[in-house]
């Protein structure tokens, strides 16, 4: 099992892909949709199971509050802007645009999370219990990945 900055680093490199993939791509095609799908769902459970897990346990230091209430706070800003990108034309030039405040504002989230609150998170997370934590960040992650679909499917039904 991956200790909890493992878990997490690996989605980030796979998010970065998916952004790079989403910034190369045009139009309402296939590929930008499949590339924006997988994106939109992980980076939803990513965050999800990142507040439950690893930001919960950071936030009973005192040092970790401001720091875990920035990174919740940067989530419901880039979660706000993906619902606006889903509600949009993929095909428009608002999309790219909005897309690329996005991506600036996601990588620059996760910078600071990998650079700033990793090396704070360390002292809070003792390195015996990083796998424990990556565990439970995986089943968290799992669980409302299963989340998502069913809204999704209950939206799509509608």
């Amino acid at each position: 099992m991956p200790s909890i900055y493992d878990a997490i680093k690996s989605d980030h490199d796979a998010h970065r892909d998916l952004l790079n993939t989403l910034e190369q791509t045009s139009g309402d095609t296939p590929e930008r949709r499949e590339a924006w799908d997988s994106f939109y769902r992980d980076v939803k459970s990513h965050a999800a199971a990142e507040e439950e897990t690893f930001y919960s346990k950071l936030i009973s230091e005192t040092w970790g509050q401001d720091s875990a209430r920035h990174s919740v706070h940067e989530h419901q800003q880039l979660d706000d802007l993906m619902e606006e990108l889903n509600e949009m034309d993929m095909s428009s030039p608002g999309w790219l645009t909005k897309f690329k405040t996005l991506k600036h504002d996601y990588e620059h989230h996760i910078d600071e999370e990998e650079n700033e609150v990793f090396t704070r998170a360390r002292e809070t997370i003792g390195e015996e219990h990083n796998e424990a934590f990556g565990q439970r960040f995986e089943e968290r992650k799992k669980e409302e990945r299963g989340l998502i679909e069913e809204k999704r499917e209950d939206s799509l039904e509608d």
